[in-house]
């Protein structure tokens, strides 16, 4: 199968919040499903996407196979030139293992230096990522603020782009800069 990297230009948009919503629901639920979708809704439309950074991939036929997100992210409203955020990682189901994530990744991880971003920060499961070369974000100094609900602290990881990135780099992660991500009313008051 020919597999192919490319920018999430504008034709591919919607397909690629497909692959998203129906690949979490997946392995999530149809409500998981939703708010990944909402969450890449919400980047694209807020001032730290970079489209640059926005990534799929598609097959021989140009259907989309694979997709990952970096956007520019900040720690306690500092370094968000500097930093960036790898979410959301979709990989089709019956395609996943096959190393579709492990190319996205790091394509983007390498665009993201060539464009000066000094390092990334993932949440997610450390086998997939420490071969990446991402570490447990805590020996930065970077740490899960009240609102990441992780299951354990080297689930919270970062990777420097730059001998040093990090050195300067540290603070607590919050995602209450996502509407999609903070509870609604309805929900802290019901």
């Amino acid at each position: 199968m020919e597999r192919i990297i490319k920018l999430c230009s504008e034709q591919y948009k919607t397909a690629s919040l497909d692959l998203v919503e129906k690949v979490f629901t997946e392995h999530e639920n149809a409500d998981e499903g939703k708010l990944v979708r909402r969450l890449v809704e919400e980047i694209r439309s807020k001032k730290y996407y970079v489209p640059e950074l926005e990534l799929i991939m598609v097959d021989e036929i140009d259907e989309i196979i694979g997709y990952a997100m970096f956007s520019r992210f900040h720690l306690e409203g500092k370094y968000s030139d500097e930093l960036l955020l790898l979410s959301p990682v979709a990989v089709k189901t019956k395609l996943q293992r096959q190393h579709i994530s492990k190319e996205l990744i790091e394509y983007g991880l390498k665009k993201a230096k060539e464009l000066g971003y000094k390092a990334v920060l993932v949440e997610g499961n450390p086998a997939n990522y420490h071969p990446r070369g991402f570490r447990r974000a805590a020996d930065y100094g970077i740490y899960a603020g009240e609102n990441l609900h992780l299951p354990h602290i080297d689930c919270l990881m970062a990777q420097e782009l730059v001998p040093g990135g990090l050195e300067h780099i540290h603070g607590i992660v919050d995602y209450g800069v996502y509407e999609s991500l903070s509870p609604s009313e309805a929900e802290q008051n019901p």
